[in-house]
């Protein structure tokens, strides 16, 4: 409970200054967009570069992927399904909407929880690589090809996006390290590392921001499409997630509970910043977002309680 808590504290202190500093107009009204792409192009592709070079990539190949990366696309097509069925969303919405419903937040929650609750960090490693590796190139690429700029573009360079996209970038050169055994020299590793640190207080600042001003979907579709994410997120994706960890994946013990908690982790702010940088279905990430890590303190000390 108590590495629970503190996570999610170290989160929200820093989105309380965001929110502060959106309030105060301290950095001008473009501070948000610019940390966010400052996040997304620069920084996050050096850290997913640092994390992957760091870890195991046969981790992909655990039995705990059935569990992880199935209750996560479950949870993304289920979205897809019931949002094109019942307000017939753009491709680009649904792909935000789907981000938002299965793209747990592995790093900055994950990891700790994993350490100091789970007592073994390699229980987020395959769907911290499931989601870099195949969610966001996915939901990127359908982003990129639904952008003003790519519209006059050959039909398949959606198909290319993910080769040419800054965090699958990083992630790729990640693997390329780890799968070479390459030790990176302190020259080339401590500017990465540098880099790298902006990545997640510059994500976190700009959704605090964002918080400030902007408007809220408090009734209509718009407010029906997030909390349907948020239900999918924190209902029905850890569900899943037992579900196929004890009855597909033949998991029991501490690696069903390992399991089930990383798929209850609240939606990752990368979701956020991937919505803001293609500026399509930013307020439905950002409040799911905010309402999944608000419901996902209850929810992950219940499951913690329960299967612990």
């Amino acid at each position: 409970m108590s590495a629970i808590i503190g996570g999610f504290a170290a989160l929200i202190a820093v989105i309380a200054v965001g929110w502060v500093i959106g309030r105060t107009g301290a950095l001008g009204a473009e501070a948000g967009g610019v940390l966010s792409r400052l996040s997304y192009f620069v920084a996050t592709p050096a850290l997913l570069l640092l994390t992957l070079a760091d870890a195991d990539p046969t981790a992909l190949l655990s039995a705990a992927l059935v569990a992880t990366a199935g209750s996560a696309v479950l949870s993304a097509l289920l979205y897809v399904c019931l949002g094109r069925w019942r307000w017939r969303l753009s491709p680009a919405r649904l792909a935000v909407g789907g981000l938002a419903s299965s793209y747990v937040n592995a790093g900055n929650l994950g990891i700790p929880i994993s350490v100091y609750v789970l007592g073994d960090a390699s229980f987020v490693a395959p769907v911290l690589l499931f989601q870099l590796l195949v969610l966001a190139p996915v939901g990127l690429a359908v982003l990129a090809g639904s952008h003003p700029a790519g519209d006059a573009a050959p039909r398949w360079r959606p198909l290319t996006q993910p080769l040419r996209t800054p965090v699958v970038v990083g992630c790729g050169l990640g693997v390329l390290v780890a799968a070479t055994g390459v030790d990176l020299p302190s020259l080339v590793r401590a500017p990465v590392e540098l880099t790298a640190a902006l990545a997640v207080p510059a994500a976190l600042l700009a959704y605090g921001m964002s918080l400030h001003g902007a408007p809220r979907p408090a009734s209509g579709d718009g407010a029906a499409q997030v909390w349907l994410a948020v239900a999918v997120k924190t209902i029905a994706q850890p569900a899943l997630a037992y579900a196929l960890g004890r009855w597909v994946a033949g998991l029991s013990g501490v690696a069903l509970l390992a399991v089930t908690v990383t798929s209850a982790l609240p939606t990752a702010q990368n979701v956020f910043v991937y919505a803001s940088s293609y500026d399509r279905g930013t307020l439905l990430a950002r409040d799911t977002v905010l309402l999944t890590t608000v419901l996902s303190v209850p929810l992950l000390a219940g499951i913690a309680v329960v299967l612990g």
